[in-house]
């Protein structure tokens, strides 16, 4: 199946029922009055989480969603049948915003909950509301009201305390392997995670955390190399970034510059996302001399002028693997702890994350204009790009990967 972290859908409530004018015609009641009823409401659109969906992709190929419209209102007082209410399943962590405004509608991080999208509207009013001394027999009605119509736009991000970062081959999917029960592909060739991944983290009874692993990052993917930056969205939400580094890379190259790399394409996504606590695991140390890894790791680490938690793994051997996330529950619970005894600590982080995915949601939009931007200047060259026409995709690129 395919996973789809974006889409932009259109909502259109229904409208409210006519009101009507009618009269009371009975036997022996020569003056019956006015009897109209009004108009019924016009269906609205909820968006609800469900647990059971983990993709967007519904919404990619049916993108219009249309509400009842309310039933016009009849004689004998009788109002109209309201029109019936449209459900909308997305995943849980999906943010509906307004495409038009930018406006943030609302978030939807647990099962069940719950979201007005699009409003119904009332429906008009019969004569019967006209009636007064002065005007017995009024003529009058209203018309029903126009629902809601809106265009929206729904952004996917998983919901992790902690995220792996690193570069292609850094052993990240090993790794959320090795300390949860997630079974992302593993092979010895770069990219082989195409989407996220989550993993539940058990560490004692009713005690875990969830780990999310995420696409590797390349040099120049905050200006769209590799899978770019698209997928560090889905990190806005945790609480701690795992920051995973080969300490002996097959191609030779220097684990303090890979280490570099990735910082420097974090600060270039967004100073928010840079700015979360960072762990360093050095990874694979199950390729070096025992003799020889603690000096190795002191280089690196000195090297680097790290200053905060390192840790030495592997995901393959499972060595130093569940330490760290010892260590990473700990530190979640603590913070747990923190912001339900201290109002203001849980408002400023709430306020962090807010900007954090503002960020996030910034700087993919520039990226995406670019990308339109060069896809276009080509085109006008002359280029004929048929299989690069995603890049004109209002969804983003499409990622196709087998369940």
């Amino acid at each position: 199946m395919r996973f789809v972290d974006e889409a932009i859908i259109q909502v259109d409530a229904g409208a409210g029922g006519n009101g009507c004018v009618c009269f009371r015609r009975e036997k022996f009641i020569p003056y019956g009055g006015p009897d109209g009823g009004d108009g019924g409401k016009g269906g609205s659109i909820y968006m609800v989480a469900d647990s059971d969906s983990n993709t967007l992709v519904d919404y990619r190929y049916t993108r219009k969603f249309r509400a009842e419209r309310g039933q016009g209102g009849m004689g004998a007082n009788c109002s109209g049948k309201g029109g019936a209410d449209v459900i909308l399943k997305v995943p849980v962590g999906t943010t509906i915003v307004d495409e038009a405004t930018g406006e943030v509608l609302g978030d939807l991080v647990e099962a069940g909950q719950r979201l007005l999208v699009a409003q119904g509207g009332r429906g008009g009013l019969g004569n019967i509301h006209f009636k007064s001394s002065t005007n017995r027999a009024p003529r009058k009605s209203t018309s029903g009201q126009p629902g809601d119509s809106r265009q929206l736009k729904l952004e996917l991000k998983v919901l992790a305390d902690v995220g792996l970062l690193g570069l292609p081959n850094a052993g990240k999917s090993t790794f959320i392997r090795a300390v949860s029960a997630a079974k992302p592909k593993v092979a010895d060739y770069p990219f082989t995670t195409l989407v996220p991944n989550l993993g539940v983290v058990d560490i004692d009874r009713h005690r875990s955390f969830v780990m999310a692993d995420i696409p590797g990052l390349i040099e120049g993917a905050s200006e769209g190399a590799g899978l770019g930056i698209r997928f560090l969205k889905h990190l806005a939400r945790t609480r701690c970034l795992l920051h995973l580094v080969d300490v002996a890379p097959i191609d030779g190259s220097d684990p303090v510059a890979n280490v570099q790399v990735i910082a420097g394409e974090l600060d270039k996504f967004s100073p928010t996302l840079a700015s979360l606590p960072r762990w360093l695991v050095l990874n694979k140390v199950d390729q070096v001399l025992p003799e020889e890894r603690d000096a190795l790791c002191s280089d690196i680490v000195t090297r680097l002028g790290w200053t905060g938690p390192v840790f030495q793994a592997s995901g393959l051997t499972g060595e130093g693997a569940m330490q760290v996330c010892y260590r990473l529950m700990e530190s979640i619970e603590e913070q747990r702890r923190i912001e339900a005894e201290d109002p203001e600590a849980a408002l400023k982080e709430q306020a962090k994350r807010q900007l954090l995915e503002q960020e996030s949601r910034t700087r993919i939009e520039e990226l995406r204009a670019q990308q339109r931007a060069a896809w276009q200047a080509r085109k006008d060259a002359g280029f004929d790009d048929e299989d690069d026409e995603d890049w004109d995709d209002e969804d983003g690129p499409e990622i196709i990967y087998q369940r």
